[in-house]
C-alpha cells in the first residue's frame, strides 16, 4: 500500500523540460557541431562517404525521431560507443545560448522540475552546469534511461513516456511537457499530457497552435501566469 507521502506525490504536478532549443538554443551552433561529429563516426565506423553519411543519418531522424535508432537497429552500433563517440563536443560551452531571464523563472518556478531528453547523460550534465540549473532539476533522465526491456526507446516513443511517469509515480494527467519538437509533443498528448510548445530558438512552417498543443510560447517566462493555475 502507497504510503501518505507517495499519494501525495503523485497527485504534485511534475514538469518535464526537453533541453536542447528549450532550456537553450542548441540550433544556434551546437547542432552543427553534432552533426558534424555523427557524419564522422558514420564515416569511420560504417565506411560511408560524407554524402551517404550527412543524407542517411538525417532519413534516420525522419524516420524515428533519433539517428541512433537507426545505427543501433539496422547496423549493429553499440549505442552507448555512438553516444559517447559524438557528444563529446569540445566547443560545447563556448557554443551555449541561452536566455536569462527564462532561466531566472525556471529557478523560481515551483513543483517537481525533471529534465527529459534524447541527449546522454554527460552532455545533459554539462550544459546544467553551464547553464547552472543542476540545482533546480529534481531528476535527470537522459537517453541512457530510455531503454524499455532492454530496447532504446526516445522521444517520442509512447512506451517511455509511460515508462517514465510509472517511474515517477506520476499519472500522465499530471505532467507538462515543455518542448521544441511538435513529434514529441503530440505523443505525450496522446497520453493525457499537457503539452507546451517552445519555439522561441526554432523556425517552424506550422503557423497554427496544433489540437495537440495546449499552449505556444516563444519564451520559458510566458508560462508564469499558466504555472500559477
Amino acid at each position: 500500500m502507497a504510503s501518505r507521502a507517495q499519494v501525495a506525490r503523485g497527485r504534485q504536478r511534475v514538469w518535464l523540460f526537453d533541453l536542447d532549443d528549450t532550456l537553450h538554443h542548441a540550433s544556434g551552433g551546437i547542432f552543427a557541431d553534432l552533426e558534424l561529429a555523427m557524419n564522422d563516426y558514420m564515416v569511420s565506423h560504417l565506411g560511408l562517404t560524407d554524402t551517404e553519411a550527412r543524407e542517411l543519418r538525417r532519413r534516420y531522424w525522419r524516420r524515428y525521431g533519433a539517428t541512433l535508432l537507426g545505427l543501433v537497429r539496422h547496423h549493429g552500433v553499440l549505442g552507448s560507443h555512438f553516444l559517447e563517440e559524438t557528444h563529446a563536443l569540445p566547443r560545447l560551452e563556448a557554443l551555449l545560448r541561452a536566455s536569462s531571464p527564462d532561466l531566472a523563472w525556471l529557478r523560481r518556478l515551483r513543483g517537481r522540475k525533471v529534465l527529459l531528453t534524447n541527449a546522454p547523460q554527460r552532455y545533459a550534465e554539462r550544459v546544467l552546469s553551464a547553464l547552472d540549473l543542476h540545482a533546480v532539476f529534481d531528476q535527470v533522465i537522459p537517453v541512457e534511461q530510455m531503454r524499455v526491456f532492454g530496447h532504446w526507446r526516445p522521444k517520442p516513443d509512447a512506451r517511455m513516456f509511460r515508462h517514465v511517469c510509472a517511474r515517477l509515480g506520476v499519472a500522465p494527467s499530471r505532467c507538462i511537457l515543455v518542448e521544441d519538437s511538435p513529434l514529441n509533443l503530440k505523443s505525450a498528448r496522446s497520453l493525457g499530457m499537457s503539452t507546451v510548445w517552445m519555439r522561441g530558438w526554432t523556425p517552424v512552417s506550422i503557423r497554427h497552435r496544433p489540437a495537440f498543443v495546449d499552449k505556444r510560447v516563444t519564451h520559458l517566462r510566458q508560462l508564469k501566469a499558466w504555472a500559477g493555475r
